[in-house]
């Protein structure tokens, strides 16, 4: 057999330089793809991070950031914190309970609280009943009696959505006779002391699914629906990113918050002092 072309070149070495050229070329994409991944890797920007408990935490994409000016805080006559910006106040309130015993409503109002959230009831922690709280009717005619705009949270043990669902519902029926200006919080929270609950092990996943539906069944009903939580969950345990629809309610014990995230509410100290309450109370300032 004859290899040569009519030219004179054999066919084999047309096919050789064919094959030569061929891998000079993927050699090439693949230099060029290398680099530019390289390249992107550098010039990719820095994640967004902050520190919490000794960790540092990178920050979730599309979640508001806290947008609260710290220079803005300061502490009034009394002691309690206010907050002031572009013309408007925050309002201040309390958040009460069974625990807090008879309340002077009258005096509270008297004594520069304009809100008030109060505890509806609860879910045991070990056999799951919902419960009402034995001050509630009192505490929440009296509250508005005294010209106090009104709220009410839910202690939660739910463990699926349909559990927390069913305390919506709980809640919506007891406040049917009364005007709600305020929201109706979610408020979920872990059992500690070494004691046993239905809600050990719950995942953070099922836990956001849990405050989503009880919020939904609020906005549903036409109230305006919170979650409650303090910076451990909300850093931690709940997918904020699926709740920013929801006024949410944030508990970090300090004079100026630091918590990374946009909050609407802010309770800021469990010890403050209220006249017409006994003892220490909850104190928030309404920052929407």
């Amino acid at each position: 057999m004859n290899d040569n072309l009519p030219g004179g070149q054999p066919q084999r070495s047309g096919w050789m330089a064919k094959t030569a050229l061929t891998l000079a070329v993927l050699a090439l994409i693949l230099a060029g793809a290398a680099l530019y991944l390289v390249l992107r890797e550098e010039l990719a920007p820095e994640p967004e991070t902050f520190q919490y408990g000794g960790q540092t935490l990178v920050a979730e994409e599309g979640m508001p950031r806290n947008p609260y000016d710290r220079e803005n805080f300061s502490l009034d006559e009394r002691g309690r914190v206010t907050y002031a910006a572009e013309g408007r106040s925050a309002k201040t309130g309390v958040d009460v309970s069974f625990y807090q015993q008879d309340i002077d409503w009258q005096a509270v109002a008297a004594d520069g609280i304009d809100f008030a959230i109060i505890r509806l009831g609860y879910r045991g922690y070990t056999e799951g009943g919902l419960m009402m709280d034995e001050r509630f009717q009192a505490n929440i005619q009296g509250a508005l009696d005294a010209g106090l705009e009104v709220g009410v949270y839910f202690f939660s043990q739910a463990i699926t959505p349909q559990e927390a669902e069913a305390e919506a519902a709980f809640v919506l029926n007891a406040v049917e006779d009364y005007e709600i200006t305020y929201p109706i919080a979610f408020d979920w929270e872990p059992i500690t002391g070494g004691q046993t609950a239905r809600t050990d092990g719950l995942t953070g996943e099922m836990l956001t699914q849990c405050a989503a539906a009880f919020c939904a069944k609020v906005a549903e009903a036409g109230y305006e629906p919170a979650v409650y939580f303090n910076q451990d969950l909300g850093y931690l345990h709940y997918d904020l990113r699926e709740l920013t629809d929801y006024t949410l309610w944030l508990a970090e014990y300090d004079t100026k918050p630091d918590f990374y995230y946009h909050f609407d509410l802010w309770q800021y100290t469990h010890t403050g002092t209220v006249a017409g309450i006994q003892g220490n109370v909850d104190l928030n300032l309404d920052l929407q």
